[in-house]
This record gives structure tokens, sequence and C-alpha cells, in this order.
């Protein structure tokens, strides 16, 4: 009840990753999780997509194809999420998106974590001043898939 309070209708852009994300935010019955926890789906996904995206037992916002797997550690850290990888792509020079290993090549250790995105299997880190760098691993690990891990990387010079 408390997160259709507060997000009930809310739409958002639709994001890079996870083929745009919920369309809007609208919860759903809670369904089991295991070992006497629960969750409840966000609200309808954008497109057709083999999981659905939840607010888990910790009240994470995650994905569920099976298992949940946390992609942030709240409602507010994908919204944060969302809304930075619209204002960076919008101010950003040039974009580039590797998958698979080339996701995994990229050095990520030492970069400066963005903490407002609270970030679990997906977050973003500052490079430098003048690069972004998102890393989405939630779908890869949701679907046992380690060619889905995603990084992109945000030039704003």
């Amino acid at each position: 009840m408390a997160f259709q309070r507060r997000w009930g209708g809310l739409a958002l852009p639709p994001a890079p990753a996870y083929d745009g994300g919920p369309r809007l935010f609208a919860a759903d019955t809670p369904e089991p999780a295991g070992a006497g926890a629960w969750m409840f789906e966000t609200g309808p996904q954008r497109t057709a997509v083999p999981y659905s995206f939840v607010i888990g037992p910790d009240d994470a916002f995650g994905l569920a194809a099976g298992a949940v797997v946390a992609l942030h550690d709240s409602i507010e850290g994908w919204i944060e999420s969302v809304a930075l990888a619209h204002e960076v792509a919008g101010r950003a020079r040039q974009i580039t998106t590797l998958t698979g290993p080339e996701a995994d090549a990229v050095a990520l250790a030492g970069l400066t974590p963005i903490p407002e995105v609270r970030g679990r299997a997906d977050t973003w880190w500052w490079r430098d001043p003048d690069t972004l760098v998102a890393a989405y691993g939630g779908e890869a690990a949701a679907l046992d898939f380690p060619a889905g891990r995603t990084v992109r990387v945000y030039s704003l010079r």
C-alpha cells in the first residue's frame, strides 16, 4: 500500500537497459519469494521480457526470473538511475555500449561510485570529470546469461 500511495501511476522515461523497464508504477498482489518472504511486481513492462520488475523482500528494486536479483537498494535508486541515464544521454558527445566479454574488460575498480543510484547489480561511476560509466548486470544474473552484461560509457567532451 505504501508503494502504491507514493509511486502508483508514476511514469518514467524508458531506461537504456531492460527494454525500457516498467511503463509506469502500479503495485500488484504480493507473491511468495521463498523462505516466507514476499515480493510484488512494480507495474507493466514496456515490452515482453522474460522477467518481471519487482520490489523484493528487502525493499530492493530488481528483476524476478525464478530468483530475485536486486538492481538497486530501493525504488529511489532505480528512479535516480533512469533520470541520470536520461540526462547524461542528452549531454553526451559519445555513448559507447559494450556487452559480454567487452563489458567484463572495462576496469571499474578505482572509479568513484554515484551513491544516489544505490546500485547492486546495476550501478554508475565517475571515471573522470567528463566520463560516466553505467554497468548493467541484472539481466545477466537473473537469466544466467553472462553475455547480457552491458556497460555504457558516456563521454561528455
